[in-house]
Formats: C-alpha cells, structure tokens, sequence
C-alpha cells in the first residue's frame, strides 16, 4: 500500500490528487502541527530524517519533494499519461514547469506568509514580496491565454504541481485578478478525482 505522510495544512494535496488520478489505492497519514510553533511534530522524523512534508512510502522507496513524488509516481503507474513525450517541445515546458512552481513561483508566497508575522517590522518588505507575487501570477495568467491546460491538451503533472501556487494565488488576489488563473483553479477543482482527494483527506 502506497503511504502519503501528511502534515496538515500543508501542500500534500497534490500528491492525493495524483493518486486519484492514476486510480491507485493508498493510504494517508496525517500529523498535526504544533499550536504554538506551527512547525510539524518530531513524529515526522521517523519516516524522513527532515520531519518535512508530504513524504511518499512505497515498496523499498521514501521520497520527499511534491516534484519527485508527482514524476515518480507518474513513471510508476502512469502508463504513459500525465507527462508528454520525451525530447518533445511540451516535454521540455513540462519540466520547466515542475522545477518552477517550488523553485521560484513558491517563495514570494512563503515570504509574504512569514513577513506577515513579523507585524510593523516586516512592512519595509511588503511591497518588493507583493510585488513579485503579482509578476509570477502575471506569468502564469498569460502561460493559460487561449489554453487549458499548462501543457499540451491534457492534464499533466505539471498542472498538478502548479496548482497549489495557482490556488493559493487566486484566493489572494481574489477570483477577478487573474481570470485565466481562476477558470484553471475551476477546472481542476471540479475533476472527479480532485474531489475524491478532497472528500477522503478534508479540503
């Protein structure tokens, strides 16, 4: 059975969403964040020496990174959906995408969360981090002008890695800032499997 380690209020969501899409069974485990620190439990720690998550546990392989668990589960149960052709145009977009949403697109929306907590001492950073929210959800906006889907023409996981940058983004700026990000969050979230993920592990 295919483990998801889960720390809620977190970003595992795609990882279960993925799941459903492939039709795979497994089974989620979840941990609480601590109430003062908002940090995850030292539990964590058991499964990855990090106490970081989502955390995949299949067969002999632990996996960190949503990236690296969303490629290895494609390339294990996905016959050859859900990523296009290798050495393809929409290959190359698709791994760029994958790298981008965690390695650029993420961090002015962890900042903005953690300089907000800084109250009047952190407002000297608020309009750089503002600003560089609204030039990658800019970004992504134009990529979905005249398409549905991030890559190709159908879902890939690439659109599953984004989309919890896309959600979060939509849901800050509001549904009007961004109309190609909207009708993209729309779209996903009425996919039966999305809602399968949801309905089984809570929103």
């Amino acid at each position: 059975m295919i483990e998801v380690h889960h720390l809620k209020e977190s970003r595992s969501r795609r990882i279960t969403w993925m799941l459903e899409e492939l039709g795979q069974e497994y089974a989620v485990i979840s941990y609480d964040r601590d109430p003062q620190t908002r940090l995850a439990p030292p539990e964590l720690k058991k499964i990855h020496p990090l106490g970081k998550a989502p955390v995949l546990r299949d067969k002999e392989e632990i996996l960190i990174e949503s990236g690296a668990i969303l490629e290895y589960l494609i390339a294990e149960y996905g016959n050859g959906k859900f990523v296009p052709e290798k050495g393809s145009t929409d290959y190359y977009r698709y791994l760029q995408f994958m790298h981008y949403a965690e390695g650029s697109a993420m961090l002015p929306l962890l900042l903005k969360l953690y300089v907000g907590r800084l109250g009047e001492a952190g407002a000297p950073l608020h309009p750089r981090i503002n600003s560089e929210i609204a030039n990658h959800l800019g970004y992504l906006n134009a990529e979905l002008e005249g398409r549905d889907f991030f890559v190709g023409n159908e879902l890939t996981g690439a659109d599953v890695q984004l989309s919890f940058v896309v959600q979060i983004g939509v849901r800050s700026a509001g549904r009007d800032a961004f109309p190609n990000l909207t009708r993209f969050v729309d779209m996903i979230e009425a996919r039966p499997a999305y809602q399968r993920a949801v309905e089984k592990n809570g929103e």
